[in-house]
């Protein structure tokens, strides 16, 4: 399975080139400002979490890091943003491209490892 960043935040990049092109077609040298969308667009089309049975790839503009699931001690649920691996070491990992939506896929992948938090519990008598 793999998780994306929405290729949708694309437009909003390519209406900041389209905003920096009056600026950057007139001022010699300022043309250096075309960068910014481009890196930009690099990282929509770059970032994203790739899971299987066995790890989590997690892939940022520069470089990867392989997870396997024994790596893994827990998840970090932020209210808003991207779900952040925790390891046993007590480093993190932010998995770019899954949210809280996406966590009974990712419990499903993990093959028992993670527990699903939006499972229902049964009521305890």
């Amino acid at each position: 399975m793999i998780f994306r960043v929405p290729t949708s935040g694309l437009i909003a990049v390519g209406f900041l080139a389209l905003c920096a092109t009056p600026l950057a077609t007139t001022v010699p040298g300022l043309a250096v400002l075309y960068v910014i969308p481009v890196a930009l667009a690099a990282w929509v089309i770059r970032s994203r979490t790739v899971v299987d049975a066995n790890r989590l790839v997690p892939r940022r503009l520069l470089g990867a890091t392989t997870l396997a699931w024994t790596e893994i001690a827990s998840l970090k649920l932020p209210k808003r943003g991207w779900v952040t691996a925790v390891r046993a070491d007590g480093g993190e990992v932010p998995l770019p491209g899954v949210r809280l939506r996406h966590l009974p896929m990712l419990a499903a992948l993990s093959g028992g490892r993670l527990d699903d938090p939006t499972a229902e519990r049964p009521a305890a008598e």
